[in-house]
């Protein structure tokens, strides 16, 4: 199958080459306009596209269809239709119209709406995404849709993430024509690079925390963790290539182009990358990868973990979201160019994002905000949760000044290794800060911040709103001057004005904290801490005149975000008590008794042996029970007292209460697996999950 890469690439997507292939001239020109131009597809087009779709994919085994969308759970959802009917006659016959290829309407009482609807109101809408290629999956014929209520609201995060999309197109548009470029539309590009865990699946069938909640709540550190630094792109061991290959080849077929493979930081830890897609497309592809790569892991005895933090005391995992804006002529608009128009229009693209990102920091915080993710930022494998940009010392002295000839290509500096049969290399502009939640690495900006298991269409819908909103009051004022003194002068008031947002220094050291606090940065560590900005008139203003949201969905975002917060953090804090009550405590105690009897017997052999050793491990151990069950006990009591609580109140008296008390009965609990053996603890140690692939 290696050989023939460039063959079975896309193989089971209705792509542009199987369009091409199946439909008329006349057919594909019509929906090209409304891929590509926003124009009404007619319903005889879409009957056209139906019928040659649905001849296509029965050619490929399928024999189910379904509308693939993605609701506000963070995962992806789809009801199964056979193209099975019967005609008149009581004859078997194949079916699936225009009708059913363009519109679904899947039960939407179930899923997360924030109060959009109440429980009786059932139905909604799934509406075809022409922009985003029909699959196979599993012989179902997947068509990528978006999903809203029966007024229309939004329910998903394909919707917004398309609205985004034409508002920085529009905005971004009206700047470039101020270069005299020929540019009929820019797209937001995303490269979402994704980390994850594998562990072997008998280990994680023992693990009730892994099971119940994705993550470890207890687990003493393994004596060797990533301490030598020696796993980090190390070589992969066989089971873990096996399982890639099986990976790169399913993704491929499904046209996703995953490119990078390598071994990441922390035990059992990977990362996979993909090529550069249009931010929709990318969001699309990324939750088919995060599905696929489960599936795959299954086949291999092996469990895929997307959770932010599963592991304690090494790095969790993120997914680095490379963000950029390309022209439909091939222009990347943060690519400093090679003349002084193309230096000064990268200038300016670049400022605009400085200052987006200042004005609606709370927002990209927002766009992250989950109860995994909490536990990950500010850890030293990611950036913390005050949000900045790292543009490189050269970078943004350059754009204070606007020294324009600091980003000639011809003058970049070279790397010499001191070898003669070596060859000299180009460096780039700026380093990569690693501990910037927001970085310029090049030609794109990478988002650090996101966890593994979100979706990419939230950060993406609010860069991409963010930045659209502050070119919108660019081009507003250069429209009536576009002279480039007028853009320098433009470029220098604005990053003095949110200059602030810029540090270029080691994130993860303290006095950043302060000097954040300093320069007024928000630093949201918690959830409910970054929800409670979402609603603030700057930022409903901002969204709802670009139409990204209507004020009424971003109400119900915030109640479904908050909700999902508080039931995670249920669910973890009931799991912890039902672990150390049924498990944990019984051991401990059980193993206490053993030691007393120990001592009991020793001393009736012979009342003057010493028995300190076993003494004080029972005086341990004793402690470690009565510390550990009144922590239990306050734990049940928080919860009974949350739930009894309304939504916003819940989660603050959450936030307070269950993460400080979590903390402490784990870390009892944690010790007492230090002194007990092993052969009796209830759950596998990290040693065995960490380093049970081999």
């Amino acid at each position: 199958m290696n050989e023939n890469l460039e063959n079975y690439f896309g193989f089971n997507v209705f792509n542009e080459k199987v369009m091409k292939d199946v439909l008329s001239n006349e057919i594909y020109k019509e929906l090209k306009e409304t891929i590509e131009k926003g124009k009404e597809l007619d319903l005889e087009v879409a009957d056209n596209v139906a019928r040659e779709m649905k001849k296509w994919a029965l050619s490929k085994g399928a024999t189910h269809f379904t509308h693939w969308f993605q609701p506000m759970t963070g995962i992806t959802a789809e009801k199964h239709d056979s193209f099975l009917n019967f005609d008149s006659e009581g004859r078997v016959i194949t079916e699936f119209s225009g009708k059913e290829l363009i519109k679904g309407e899947p039960d939407a009482s179930s899923f997360p709406s924030g109060g959009l609807r109440s429980t009786f109101e059932a139905r909604g809408y799934t509406a075809w995404d022409p922009t985003s290629y029909a699959f196979i999956k599993d012989k179902t014929l997947c068509i990528p849709t978006a999903f809203c209520s029966f007024g229309g609201e939004a329910l998903d995060k394909k919707t917004p993430l398309l609205r985004s999309m034409d508002a920085i197109n529009k905005e971004a548009l009206r700047i470039v024509k101020l270069f005299n470029a020929n540019v009929s539309r820019v797209i937001p590009m995303v490269g979402p690079e994704q980390e994850y865990f594998l562990i072997d699946k008998e280990v994680y069938k023992k693990r009730k925390d892994l099971l119940l909640t994705n993550r470890t709540l207890f687990g003493a550190p393994c004596p060797k963790g990533q301490q030598l630094d020696d796993h980090y792109f190390g070589i992969i061991k066989p089971r873990i290539q096996a399982f890639m290959n099986d990976l790169n080849e399913a993704l491929w077929m499904l046209g996703v182009p995953a490119k990078t493979e390598h071994n990441e930081v922390a035990p059992a830890q990977y990362e996979l990358a993909p090529i550069y897609e249009s931010s929709n497309i990318a969001t699309d592809h990324n939750q088919i990868t995060m599905e696929i790569m489960k599936k795959i892991a299954e086949k291999h005895d092996l469990v895929c973990l997307l959770h932010e933090k599963p592991f304690a005391l090494v790095n969790g995992s993120g997914k680095h979201n490379n963000w950029s804006l390309k022209t439909d002529t091939g222009i990347n608009l943060f690519s400093p160019g090679k003349t002084q128009l193309d230096h000064l229009r990268f200038s300016l693209f670049v400022t605009a994002v400085v200052a987006a990102v200042d004005k609606y920091q709370d927002l990209i915080r927002i766009s992250v905000a989950t109860q995994g993710n909490d536990n990950r930022l500010g850890a030293n494998e990611a950036p913390p949760a005050i949000v900045s940009i790292y543009l490189g010392e050269d970078l943004t002295n350059a754009l204070l000044s606007l020294d324009i000839n600091t980003f000639n290509n011809e003058k970049k500096n070279t790397l010499s290794f001191g070898v003669t049969s070596m060859p000299t290399l180009t460096k780039d502009s700026s380093d990569r800060n690693r501990t910037s939640p927001f970085a310029f690495t090049g030609n794109k900006f990478e988002l650090r911040m996101l966890g593994s298991s979100n979706s990419t269409a939230c950060p993406n819908i609010m860069l991409n709103s963010a930045v659209a909103s502050v070119l919108k009051t660019y081009a507003d004022e250069l429209e009536k001057n576009s002279s480039e003194d007028a853009i320098i002068k433009l470029i220098k008031r604005e990053m003095n004005a949110h200059k602030r947002i810029i540090f270029n220094g080691n994130g993860y050291d303290d006095e950043w904290v302060k000097e954040a606090e300093k320069r007024g940065l928000l630093n949201l560590k918690t959830t409910p801490d970054a929800l409670s900005y979402l609603t603030n008139k700057k930022n409903v203003d901002m969204l709802t005149s670009l139409k990204v949201f209507t004020e009424t969905e971003l109400e119900a975002r915030y109640n479904i975000q908050l909700e999902n917060y508080v039931e995670c953090m249920l669910i973890e804090a009931r799991t912890m008590v039902e672990m150390v009550n049924k498990d944990y405590l019984p051991v401990i105690s059980s193993y206490s008794s053993t030691i007393a009897a120990n001592i009991t017997s020793k001393k009736a052999v012979n009342s003057k042996i010493t028995c300190e050793y076993e003494e004080a491990l029972l005086e341990t151990l004793s402690m470690s029970l009565k510390e550990s069950t009144e922590l239990s006990n306050k734990l049940s009591e928080y919860i009974e007292i949350a739930c009894k609580m309304e939504l916003k109140e819940k989660a603050n008296y959450i936030k307070d209460n269950f993460i400080e008390t979590m903390a402490k009965l784990r870390e009892k609990i944690d010790k007492a697996e230090t002194i007990c053996p092993e052969s009796i603890w209830p759950y596998p140690t990290y040693e065995k999950i960490l380093f049970s692939v081999i």
